[in-house]
């Protein structure tokens, strides 16, 4: 008897052995996520706050899918204009049967991570309870009922676990055609040429000379033509001084303000240096590459953005650039990887999966970048960092230029980051931490059950405008979503708990404007650049004053004008009230009467980084007559 007819009559007669051989066949050939061991959740009591009715679809345009097929074409994909095809037949929520959801309010699986605590792919495991694709269940159901009838979660209604499917979703080939490759840039604003103005703080060993265009910054022609291809006009001011400090070979901790063009700042001398000091690319035994330059961020969509970013950049040059992220087939990125890549832009948890299967080698890393840094060196992130730095394979610090960005950089933060950086420079432009000016920022005191009516108002009073619309939970975003679409509004939702193919198509509908409202969670907050956003809403304010900073940069970006609407609950938000004024008074904005004289707030300079920990004589680079920073 042939092994393969022996497998084939366990999987019948024995279908838990039968689930063995099926895993470790996905092990040896597909190796699609599955070091990730799947364990049955504890399935929470069902909350029914802020959650849809059982039975009822968000399958359609709240979850920003318009269209449906009939069942006998099985309720797959199918492919669409839009390169990721449409989700189509998915059923409502099952019945009154486990969730097989996480437990909690706080998103914190919309981060990707490859430690113990939030794991980078959770939220591709049986701990989430996958939307279905069939009908939903009713009584017994998971969340969203299942393929042909069943649940797609882990647990089924008796309570049984299932089998994961393995991801295998490929993302749509990135677009070769220049002018969608370079019309995504968003466009320098009215208000552009109040960057001249900013105070610049740098501090550190005898900092290089800031420059005061592209052309005249000794950047080779194939990047200076792609920058001004993009719309860059004239650099910020995070990039007048990033630029020259990367090409003179220095590590960096940047510290600007959302929109300001951090990522630009350290692509441009990045791609120019691999250009002008071009090195061998190798790629080891078995596939195993050595990219010249790892980029960290933490969440997929900011990995992606920066991606195509970084293409863009390199357009027209010799340079590969690569990806990988979770949600998405492992055995697609790994031969996209092991052609060789001398870029490579990751989340942490897909990465140390690379470096685990030894995929990918750090022996030839010139750059290590981490996107929003602050992030990555919280407490939640430093594990996978140190991971990284440690490896045997990483390059010596001072043999390599290791690059820091964010809008924020604590004190506590800037102590982790020390460890990692070699006589390093500090750039601090602006009011570190405080909101964009160019952001108009309005309140309303409004209850937690009076929320839906004002964003409906809100929503129809501003038809045919972009709103990004903040929430906490990943339920409320899906519940959001299908309230506005019940309206005849364009809504999906974007968070943690949607399939990487949703995610993605969800960004690309609102971007394309096929979509003009996106619910989304944290996972959305931090870092992306999507045109002409006009309005972003706190439905819900988030719990610290950094967070509600990172969501209002989604618009008013790079001297563009902006506006920002929050709900303030007094039960809910009044820890924030002193904090939110603070930021409203440093923007030069009205304070609400509702946030006056409300507790003493943490808002200060050295929370949020606006100067080095280090004792260096600061060196200030500014106009004549402008004012000095204030401690605020």
């Amino acid at each position: 008897m042939s092994q393969r007819s022996m497998k084939e009559i366990i999987s019948i007669y024995l279908p838990d052995i039968g689930y063995i051989f099926e895993t470790l066949n996905i092990m040896d050939d597909e190796w699609d996520d599955s070091c990730d061991m799947v364990v049955a959740p504890v399935v929470p009591a069902y909350d029914h706050y802020n959650d849809v009715d059982e039975g009822h679809s968000v399958s359609a345009m709240g979850r920003g899918f318009t269209t449906f097929i009939d069942e006998q074409d099985g309720g797959y994909f199918t492919k669409d204009s839009n390169g990721f095809g449409d989700r189509r037949g998915r059923g409502g929520r099952g019945g009154r049967g486990g969730r097989g959801g996480r437990g909690g309010n706080r998103d914190r699986g919309d981060y990707e991570n490859g430690d113990g605590n939030y794991n980078s792919d959770r939220e591709d495991r049986g701990e989430r309870g996958e939307r279905g694709r069939g009908r939903g269940r009713g009584r017994g159901g998971s969340r969203g009922g299942g393929r042909m009838g069943g649940g797609d979660s882990p647990t089924e209604g008796d309570g049984e676990v299932k089998k994961p499917e393995p991801v295998t979703y490929i993302p749509p080939d990135p677009t070769e055609n220049v002018d969608e490759m370079f019309g995504s840039s968003i466009s320098s604003g009215i208000n552009f040429d109040k960057f001249d103005h900013i105070v610049v703080k740098v501090t550190g060993e005898n900092p290089p000379q800031a420059i005061d265009s592209f052309e005249r910054a000794n950047l080779r022609k194939f990047v200076v033509d792609n920058v001004l291809k993009s719309g860059y006009k004239k650099p910020t001011p995070i990039q007048k001084h990033a630029i020259p400090i990367i090409m003179n070979g220095r590590d960096l901790m940047g510290c600007a303000q959302t929109g300001s063009g951090k990522t630009a700042a350290f692509l441009v001398p990045i791609i120019n240096t691999l250009l002008q000091d071009s090195r061998e690319l190798i790629v080891g035994e078995h596939g195993c590459a050595q990219p010249q330059v790892i980029i960290v961020s933490p969440t997929r969509e900011l990995t992606l953005q920066i991606f195509n970013e970084a293409r863009k950049f390199a357009f027209g040059t010799v340079l590969k650039v690569a990806t990988a992220y979770g949600g998405t087939a492992v055995r697609h990125q790994s031969d996209q990887i092991s052609r060789g890549c001398h870029i490579l832009v990751a989340t942490p948890g897909r990465l140390h999966d690379f470096v685990d299967r030894n995929r990918i080698s750090f022996e030839s890393i010139r750059f290590i970048v981490l996107d929003e840094a602050d992030r990555m060196l919280d407490m939640g992130f430093i594990p996978s960092i140190e991971k990284m730095m440690q490896h045997p394979t990483m390059v010596q610090g001072t043999d390599r230029q290791t690059l820091m960005f964010s809008a924020t950089f604590p004190e506590d933060i800037q102590h982790l980051a020390g460890r990692f950086l070699n006589n390093y420079l500090f750039v601090a432009v602006g009011i570190v931490g405080g909101a964009s000016s160019d952001v108009e920022q309005i309140f309303y005191e409004v209850s937690k059950y009076e929320k839906k009516t004002k964003l409906q108002e809100l929503v129809s009073d501003n038809v045919n405008k972009r709103v990004l619309v903040f929430v906490e939970t990943k339920r409320n975003a899906d519940f959001i979503a299908s309230l506005l679409s019940e309206q005849q509004m364009l809504t999906t939702s974007i968070h943690g708990d949607r399939l990487q193919r949703e995610r993605e198509e969800a960004l690309h509908n609102f971007k394309s404007g096929r979509h003009v409202i996106l619910v989304a969670t944290a996972v959305a907050a931090r870092g992306l650049d999507i045109k002409n956003v006009d309005i972003v809403v706190n439905y819900d304010l988030p719990k610290s004053i950094d967070e509600y900073v990172h969501r209002i940069g989604r618009t008013g970006r790079v001297g563009n004008r902006g506006k920002a609407v929050s709900f303030y609950d007094s039960e809910q938000d009044s820890a924030l009230a002193a904090d939110l004024a603070k930021i409203l008074r440093q923007a030069d904005q009205m304070v609400p009467d509702f946030l006056q004289g409300r507790g003493t707030g943490t808002y200060r300079s050295n929370k949020y980084g606006g100067s080095d920990i280090r004792n260096f004589n600061n060196a200030v680079s500014t106009e004549p007559g402008q004012e000095p920073e204030e401690e605020w």
